[in-house]
């Protein structure tokens, strides 16, 4: 089989790149510096990697003739058309947490320095020397209100911060269980007036039809006198020419803005006013978020081409940015299950049950098809989550789901089980913390790992000393042990090792020659 091919569209940072020129079964292309040859280059791609300056539309996907999937290293999406490439099969993904932390501290830099007005006195006194402290007078934060627009990944970070500076945070998203919000001791509302009320409102929305000119003339005339507002999301989230507006007449004190309607912004008039702190889109640039980005970016990338998972899609089955933020990571770790199991079986699959334990069996249905799809897709490459049906009928597949499984120990717990020609493998997985993937069991072997990485499945007779005859035969061939989890069952024993070198062949024979092996099997995931 011919090498899939990754192309990486705009400039990311190298750590990446080197992840993908290290791997031997994917093929890799950098044109970021190319662009000028981009369709030339794109038809060779499996999957692409971009960033916000290379636009897919109709004429990219039309190029793209073997196109699978696309990472979008960042959060947004507007350069991409997502509905011409759910016709055509192709994923789209991105990396909404990788710069989580960038932006949350780049709002609170800006709310701080409205707050005080920070840069104006600066260049006041270090550019033009003027020592004059009666014209800096600022706000102290402490018991203010703040009112928080949209509480994700990022505007729940925004608003525990802003805690720590003792103010009332209250909170609009019409979309989360008012519970996330009133467990940390802050208010939820659902009336946007309560909002308005605030002394600094801050923005963290997606732009969509429903939030463009969330903030606009009729809005702001019903803030109290001397609001300040921050904008770190998206440009056109506040309707700009009203907030100039309200800035001149000092309705507004202070904007502070990092995004605008359209980018580079150099000729904005808001840049014209000076109760306006702006910066050029900096949210995601921070050494570490460029790091972060690049590397989730490349790891996402890698799992697709592998047609292992598609982690934070936009058109699979489940749109992880319209479920609980608790349970977004199930759609991905489900696909990951599923091709975990056919890994096991190496057969014809004859039947696919998904089961489903606790809140995550509102999502059965959708769930099914990332486990059709991660079962399939190592030998129907064309299988997506539009046609997951009709290529199981094909293949004369069976698909099932039950939302009654046995619980084992976890609040919401998912299984995978396939039954191939000549035997049968299940999987049991559920998260924890922070969406945290751990699979809790493979065919009845109660164990706890982190599916991720270069995975070694040691199955063996339950005999005294196979964990050290194991482990020093690992060191002889120098491959460090990273993780171990044991289930045992029946006078055998099943492992998971996960290590941070790639198993050769050569080793895994060697492996299967030691006395009390079954078998073993090198995944990576």
């Amino acid at each position: 089989m011919s090498k899939k091919t990754i192309i990486v569209c705009d400039h990311i940072h190298k750590l990446g790149l080197d992840k993908l020129s290290s791997l031997e079964d994917v093929h890799y292309i950098n044109i970021s510096d190319d662009k000028e040859n981009l369709y030339a280059h794109i038809k060779k791609a499996n999957v692409v990697i971009t960033r916000s300056s290379t636009p897919v539309d109709e004429k990219f996907l039309q190029e793209a003739d073997n196109l699978e999937s696309i990472v979008r290293a960042g959060v947004g999406i507007d350069n991409i058309d997502v509905d011409a490439c759910t016709k055509r099969g192709v994923v789209v993904m991105n990396v909404p947490t990788a710069n989580t932390i960038a932006a949350v501290e780049l709002t609170l830099c800006h709310l701080t320095s409205c707050a005080r007005a920070f840069p104006y006195a600066h260049n006041a006194f270090k550019n033009d020397r003027i020592w004059k402290r009666e014209d800096w007078y600022g706000s102290e934060l402490k018991d203010k209100q703040l009112g928080v627009i949209g509480f994700g990944n990022i505007g729940s970070k925004v608003a525990i911060r802003a805690k720590a500076f003792d103010m009332k945070v209250v909170v609009y998203d019409p979309y989360i269980d008012s519970k996330k919000v009133n467990d940390v001791n802050m208010i939820y509302t659902d009336n946007f007036n309560d909002i308005i009320k605030s002394d600094i409102i801050t923005i963290h929305t997606p732009k969509n039809e429903e939030t463009i000119d969330m903030i606009s003339k009729k809005e702001i005339e019903q803030m109290k006198d001397g609001v300040i507002l921050i904008n770190c999301a998206r440009g056109g989230l506040y309707n700009e020419d009203d907030l100039y507006d309200a800035l001149k007449s000092g309705k507004v004190r202070f904007a502070g803005m990092d995004v605008f309607n359209e980018e580079p912004s150099i000729n904005n008039k808001l840049l014209d006013l000076d109760n306006v702190i702006a910066t050029p889109h900096l949210g995601a640039n921070t050494k570490e978020s460029q790091k972060n980005i690049s590397l989730d970016a490349v790891n996402q990338a890698i799992l697709a081409v592998r047609g292992i998972s598609y982690e934070n899609a936009f058109n699979m089955a489940v749109n992880v940015n319209d479920i609980d933020e608790d349970l977004n990571a199930y759609p991905s770790f489900v696909q990951k299950m599923a091709f975990l199991c056919t890994e096991f079986g190496k057969e014809n699959i004859k039947k696919i049950e998904l089961g489903t334990f606790g809140d995550v069996s509102k999502l059965s249905e959708s769930l099914l098809a990332c486990a059709c799809v991660g079962a399939i897709r190592h030998n129907h490459e064309h299988i997506n989550y539009v046609n997951y049906e009709i290529v199981a009928k094909e293949l004369g597949i069976e698909l099932t789901s039950n939302t009654e499984i046995k619980k084992h120990s976890h609040y919401n717990e998912v299984s995978v089980r396939i039954t191939f020609a000549s035997r049968t493998v299940s999987i049991l997985g559920t998260t924890i913390g922070d969406n945290i993937e751990h699979i809790i069991s493979i065919d009845d072997y109660v164990l706890d790992f982190e599916p991720k990485g270069k995975v070694i499945f040691f199955k063996n007779s339950n005999v005294l000393g196979v964990v050290g005859e194991f482990g020093t035969f690992l060191g002889n061939e120098g491959i460090n042990i990273n993780d171990l989890a044991i289930g045992m069952k029946e006078g055998s024993a099943l492992a998971a090792i996960n290590v941070d070198t790639k198993v050769s062949k050569e080793a895994l024979e060697k492996l299967k020659k030691l006395e009390a092996c079954i078998s073993v099997r090198y995944i990576e995931l």
